[in-house]
């Protein structure tokens, strides 16, 4: 039975517009967790700021493997100095050990850029298009934190549900569906290296601006799990946002939905050491 959910926004220190946009709302109690791009270099100026709201909120790494550049040489994944897409780092982690490799230091040292910058471990650990939970890179994530950091003190987020609920949903089924798909064993994964990990996710969605994602909100409420995590995406619109992510549009107007938002009474945001108690 759910007693709440997490609510996270998704890529601080991308760039200025979304770092602001997240940091205003956090101001506001509109969120209870958001994960950090520590690759980025508006991360180490943003940090002390972000860490104002420890106490408030969760605040993780958003590993990122495909927006801009490493925090260190991949000569195979980034032979370019900059990361590829999606398709093209899945593709390469699945098939090279030596790409693996590289990927796991630069896990390492984004870990490092969050304690560097925060002074302590982050919360959680999630993925930018939930690249952590590729079976290239999955290993890796899992086994790093295992290794770094005490049995259940940081979590991972599973971004899988049941088919049943994310139909029961109705938004972005497809993609959601294909997504769960993607991270089919790592809860399992994670729990065997004594991880702790949401259970029940939702936020997938078509990142169309005309869409009513004040409507989204509350479907993405609907068949929670115990420990229920739903992501989001707001932004302000900057001209950098615009160079490096396709979703752009759509960033103001989750904005301003989750900056109207009040959870039901009955389904509290909260943070996720409360839901997993």
């Amino acid at each position: 039975m759910a007693n709440g959910f997490v609510l996270c926004a998704d890529d601080f220190a991308m760039t200025e517009g979304v770092s602001r946009s997240i940091l205003e709302l956090l101001g506001r109690g509109r969120l209870s967790a958001t994960g950090a791009m520590t690759n980025r270099p508006h991360w180490r100026r943003l940090a002390p700021e972000l860490g104002a709201f420890a106490e408030a909120a969760d605040l993780g790494l958003h590993v990122n493997l495909t927006c801009a550049a490493p925090l260190g040489t991949m000569p195979r994944l980034a032979p370019g100095g900059e990361f590829q897409a999606l398709g093209v780092v899945a593709r390469a982690a699945a098939i090279s050990p030596a790409v693996r490799r590289e990927i796991a230091a630069e896990f390492g040292r984004q870990l490092d850029a969050f304690e560097d910058a925060m002074g302590r471990p982050p919360d959680f650990v999630d993925g930018h298009q939930h690249v952590h939970v590729l079976p290239g890179v999955r290993r890796a994530v899992l086994d790093a934190l295992a290794r770094r950091y005490p049995a259940g003190s940081v979590y991972v987020r599973d971004p899988a549900d049941t088919i049943s609920a994310i139909r029961e949903r109705g938004v972005a089924v497809g993609k959601a569906l294909v997504i769960a798909g993607l991270a089919s064993g790592f809860r399992a994964a994670a729990l065997r290296r004594e991880l702790r990990v949401n259970r029940g996710f939702s936020g997938v969605a078509p990142f169309d601006p005309a869409r009513d994602f004040a409507a989204d909100l509350r479907r993405f409420l609907i068949a929670p799990g115990p420990a229920h995590l739903v992501m989001c995406h707001p932004g302000f619109v900057d001209d950098e946002l615009a160079r490096l992510d396709p979703v752009v549009a759509p960033r103001p107007v989750e904005h301003a939905a989750l900056a109207a938002f009040r959870p039901p009474a009955d389904m509290p945001m909260r943070r996720f050491r409360e839901l997993a108690a």
